[in-house]
């Protein structure tokens, strides 16, 4: 077989999205497969010379051709499902993981990379590659390499049985996410619903053939109405259809429950046969924090000092949506309603004035220009064939003309997407004989797209200043994956990076959102043209830590959830539902019905990566705050502060300890009160 024959084998440069289809999977997947096999077998054989170049740099060349195959495939999966793409994923998905997990296991190659590691070839090998000797290490040993033969077998049905439940949850919560629609016809009960939510309300029931105006569980959708929708009525439909979304309460065949419970009994069996009391100790083992115990500190202290602040913030709503709204008791689906409209009283201003000013082509020129201004780069229209048309494609160069990295844009949302936005790779930086393999990246969102407007024409996408922040985010973590300069894969772009310290590029990008010589240059109101004004700005930065208290206690609790169910959960004694309710119990402020099923779509922990990892959100926003502090201090757009950032943070990719990226920016530890600051929570 062929790239000729089967686009999914073609590595000579960019993915063929135009050509590819379902039935290309299992054979590209079965011939990878194959190779990396007899490449194993190769430079395993005892004639083998111990050494980068006689086992490393083959074994990495036949991995890389599977990943960037398998990506593709993942990436499809995620962002144009089918049935067709979907079963030819999740028969493949087996024998995928069945092959990393051998690997994993492979006691000869093991026993090479201890033995390089031992030799003098280690002392003379670059900094990147001994850390990738040392990292390879480590994963053997997570991998069940040095376990019995019995126990590999057992590790290994454990890992696909992993792959699989992870996959389902992902598809359940998908078609549950599709299953639900809300057609209403009566006008009087959309009052309070901004003109272009409305508009794409009714252009989704006209393409269904209904009259009225359809609404549906897809962020764009739901969001407008809990937060906008002055019928508490129909706030509380929409509201408990998302929070029981692939549970009990639908169809059976999507409760995610049941796997849940399979997902925690197998990652807890996984960590015995480690030697490890949870699995929690086990996803520590290549993140910056050492130990559960130590992330559960950090967890409460913040808890301690934000929780006035939260408590404070829920008085405040509790009395306003008595007061001025009467509400009575405030409940679940009132909260961004009556949030919004005590926002709009204190700061005299709406997401909705302010969305207005933000249509996505002058969003993209701004971000592009933050960039380029701070990391002396070029972003340009790039051409390349896509999934889907609103897909787009973009090059980065340097400013000397370079080709330094490309990356695809995939914006809105569609029922063949999953809900989210991230950051994935296509390719990675890494140097190929005397060429440099440019880095590719996959930005991903689930914004609502451009409606028409009255007048019948149709318009751009309007962007919350959420929306921009969320963007601003993925393309944090993109440039962290593009502006590599690390020329060996396993460390290159985000390779190698501790999960904890991943968010760091990504949240650190979300502070310029809030800067002025930023919004200015990106705002043009979507009919006049007239940028943001300075009095509106001025709002937006006075409304900035608007119940920052409620929002962190409330990422608190799904890290605590998300830690402690991973490490000191006994499901004899306890369900997962009862669990976060008592994490609940110390933190939240706010408490949702008890029909509330938020483990059942929690995908970040039982299909995204993130399993006792979501603390990282919080850890890495100690660092991306405190190192926002450098550009605070030179200016928000300093090109010297960027060049630093670049080098030492951006360019470095997983070469070297996060700790020390930071040591190197900063010049010292980071510190947790510029967190504090930056979200309004610092006490006298």
């Amino acid at each position: 077989m062929t790239a000729a024959s089967n686009p999914l084998l073609d590595f000579s440069g960019l993915p063929r999205f135009d050509a590819i289809q379902s039935t290309h999977v299992t054979p590209a997947v079965d011939a990878l497969l194959a190779d990396c096999r007899q490449t194993v077998a190769r430079i395993t054989a005892d004639a083998t010379a111990i050494g980068w170049d006689t086992f490393v740099a083959p074994l990495e060349d036949a991995n890389e051709r599977l990943m960037r195959a398998w990506g593709v495939v993942g990436h499809l999966h995620a962002v144009k499902d089918s049935p067709d793409l979907r079963d030819a994923y999740n028969e493949n998905l087996p024998k995928v993981t069945e092959y990393w997990t051998e690997l994993g296991q492979n006691l000869d190659l093991f026993n090479r990379y201890k033995a390089l590691r031992a030799s003098r070839e280690y002392e003379a090998l670059p900094l990147p590659r001994r850390r990738i000797v040392d990292n390879e290490i480590r994963d053997f040993r997570l991998g069940g390499a040095e376990l019995p033969a019995a126990e590999k077998a057992r590790y290994k049905a454990i890992a696909e049985e992993q792959a699989a439940l992870g996959s389902k949850f992902s598809e359940n919560l998908l078609d549950a996410t599709n299953a639900f629609a809300l057609v209403i016809e009566d006008a009087g009960r959309l009052s309070g619903l901004p003109g272009d939510v409305l508009a794409a309300a009714r252009e989704a029931a006209e393409k269904d053939g209904k009259r009225g105006w359809k609404f549906t569980l897809q962020a764009p959708s739901y969001l407008p109405v809990l937060q906008y929708a002055d019928d508490r009525a129909l706030r509380e439909t929409i509201y408990k259809a998302n929070v029981t979304r692939a549970s009990e309460f639908g169809a059976p065949k999507l409760d995610n429950t049941p796997l849940i419970d399979r997902i925690l009994a197998l990652r807890d069996e996984e960590a015995r046969l480690l030697g490890y009391p949870s699995f929690a100790c086990v996803s520590l083992v290549p993140k910056m924090a050492g130990a559960p115990r130590e992330v559960l500190d950090f967890l409460e202290d913040l808890a301690a000092r934000a929780r006035p602040f939260a408590e404070r913030d829920m008085r405040e709503l509790a009395e306003f949506a008595r007061s001025a709204l009467g509400l009575g008791r405030i409940e679940a689906w009132d909260a961004l309603y009556a949030s919004e409209k005590l926002r709009q009283k204190r700061y005299a201003f709406s997401d909705q004035e302010v969305k207005e000013y933000f249509p996505e082509p002058r969003v993209l020129e701004g971000l592009f220009r933050v960039v380029e201004t701070v990391f002396a780069v070029r972003i340009k229209p790039d051409h390349a064939p896509v999934w889907d048309a609103d897909a787009r494609f973009f090059r980065i160069e340097s400013a000397a003309g370079a080709l330094v990295g490309q990356f695809y844009l995939d914006l809105y949302a569609r029922d063949t997407k999953r809900g989210g936005a991230w950051m994935d790779d296509a390719i990675t930086r890494r140097r190929k004989g005397h060429a440099i393999q440019t880095p590719v990246a996959y930005l991903t969102c689930n914004f609502a797209r451009g409606v028409t407007g009255p007048d019948g024409a149709k318009r751009p996408a309007l962007f919350t200043h959420d929306d921009v922040i969320t963007l601003f985010h993925e393309f944090g973590h993109g440039l962290h994956h593009m502006l590599t300069q690390v020329e060996d894969l396993g460390v290159a772009g985000i390779n190698g990076v501790e999960w904890d310290a991943v968010e760091l590029p990504s949240q650190f990008m979300e502070n310029f959102c809030w800067e002025w010589d930023v919004l200015r240059h990106m705002t043009g109101h979507v009919d006049t043209g007239r940028p943001l004004p300075r009095e509106l700005f001025d709002k937006m930065i006075a409304a900035k830590n608007f119940q920052a208290g409620m929002q962190t206690v409330r990422q608190i609790e799904f890290s605590l959830f998300d830690m402690l169910l991973h490490h000191d959960f006994d499901p004899q004694a306890q369900t997962p539902l009862a669990l976060l309710q008592a994490v609940r119990e110390k933190v939240a402020v706010m408490h949702p019905p008890e029909y509330n099923r938020f483990p059942n779509t929690f995908s970040h922990i039982f299909a995204g990566g993130y399993a006792a990892g979501y603390y990282s959100y919080k850890w890495a926003e100690v660092l991306s705050a405190d190192a926002y502090g450098a550009f605070e201090e030179e200016g928000p757009l300093s090109d010297t502060a960027g060049a630093r950032f670049l080098a030492e943070i951006l360019s470095r990719g997983g070469s070297r300890p996060a700790a020390e990226n930071f040591r190197a920016f900063r010049g010292r530890d980071p510190n947790i009160d510029a967190l504090l600051r930056h979200n309004g929570m610092m006490t006298a």
